[in-house]
């Protein structure tokens, strides 16, 4: 089983590592959520910290479960209820708080491994609107079966607003899930990513405005 842990401490990464490895798990570490995202098709399980140096754990949950349905376990230091409800909500699998026993963890990874290996395979994320796919799972964007080639942030931002399905996504929602803030640096970073993505999709109505609420997913005009 492939696992990828994604915690800052090395004293717990040095621990942790080993151990699951002398388990018989393949593991891969990342100190930050740099670089997670470029990962998650390449792993069955993701151990996340939640208080990474760059982005909170939540939110990178919610990055992850926009791309993927790869497995996610949290193991937290934060243990009040409500950061357990709010990591489950953000799409995590199971929530362990710190400190944890490894056997228990163990268990853990593959009683999740084994609930999705059991349960039917979810349909592919596929989004299709006129010539334009949206492939969700495989990071993947074709305009009249050409790639197209989209950065990290505006894929994210594309596949949250194609994952809605014509709801309105907020300025609000886009800028927490994909930035982590809503500054007025990451507002105007949004605005820029958004005409970007118009010109590379060559759509410009793929990405419909809506006036001081946030985007949806337009229709093809020609």
């Amino acid at each position: 089983m492939r696992v990828l842990l994604v915690e800052d401490d090395d004293r717990v990464a040095g621990a942790l590592v080993p151990a699951l490895v002398r388990r018989g798990l393949t593991m891969q570490r990342l100190p930050s959520g740099a670089g997670v995202l470029d990962r998650v098709h390449d792993v069955d399980v993701i151990l996340l910290d939640l208080g990474l140096p760059d982005v909170d754990g939540v939110v990178l949950c919610r990055q992850i479960r926009a791309v993927s349905d790869v497995a996610v376990i949290v193991v937290s230091a934060r243990g009040e209820v409500n950061d357990r409800v709010h990591g489950l909500r953000a799409g995590a699998d199971d929530y362990l708080v710190k400190p944890y026993d490894v056997e228990e963890l163990l268990a853990r990874v593959e009683a999740v491994r084994r609930r999705r290996v059991e349960r039917p395979a979810p349909s592919v994320p596929v989004v299709e609107v006129g010539d334009v796919r949206i492939d969700l799972a495989r990071y993947e964007v074709l305009v009249a079966g050409e790639p197209i080639s989209l950065s990290r942030k505006e894929f994210q931002v594309l596949a949250l607003v194609a994952a809605a399905g014509g709801a309105v996504c907020s300025r609000e929602q886009v800028l927490n899930e994909v930035w982590g803030h809503r500054g007025a640096a990451e507002s105007r970073s949004l605005d820029v990513h958004v005409a970007t993505l118009r010109t590379k999709l060559g759509r410009p109505a793929l990405i419909e405005t809506v006036r001081g609420v946030g985007y949806r997913l337009g229709i093809r005009r020609d």
